[in-house]
């Protein structure tokens, strides 16, 4: 498994994607998971659970949140299926976090500038979503900070 982390708006998803279309990896997105209210903590023992499976030679399944109606509703979208065979491309905030003990690969993407990053996540998912994503961007510090994520990756990718 390859994690591949970063905050909201440096270019994780598009390098993730890249990187799996390269490898015939499968994709998976934190963004199955998180919430605006659960940026990281109550969501991981799904995506765990679906994991071990995994790891016993199991297909392992979960449900994404759903975000279609402009705000998310856990596990209400789409089963997803996650093969017991080949790489598994991890993408995402918190991806690589301490408690993920089964990444083989850890990169973090960067974009240093914060507004820059603020007004990226705006364009992509709408001026509606500007607080959630200020917020989001505080919690983003903090985590980075205590998880120390980009000081423990393997590779950091600086995006433009």
């Amino acid at each position: 498994m390859v994690a591949v982390d970063g905050p909201s708006g440096a270019g994780k998803s598009t390098f993730a994607k890249n990187l799996a279309a390269e490898l015939g990896a499968q994709l998976i997105s934190t963004d199955h998971f998180a919430t605006w209210s659960d940026p990281t903590t109550k969501w991981w023992p799904r995506l765990v659970q679906a994991l071990d499976q995994v790891a016993d030679g199991k297909p392992g399944r979960y449900r994404k949140t759903d975000w279609s109606q402009g705000f998310p509703c856990p596990d209400q979208g789409d089963e997803v299926e996650i093969r017991p065979q080949g790489t598994i491309i991890l993408e995402g905030f918190s991806s690589a976090r301490k408690a993920n003990t089964r990444t083989s690969l850890t990169i973090f993407v960067d974009h240093g500038d914060e507004a820059t990053r603020l007004e990226r996540a705006v364009q992509r998912d709408g001026e509606s979503q500007r607080q959630h994503f200020i917020r989001w961007q505080q919690y983003e510090r903090g985590w980075f900070a205590v998880d120390e994520t980009k000081a423990r990756a393997d590779y950091v990718v600086t995006s433009s």
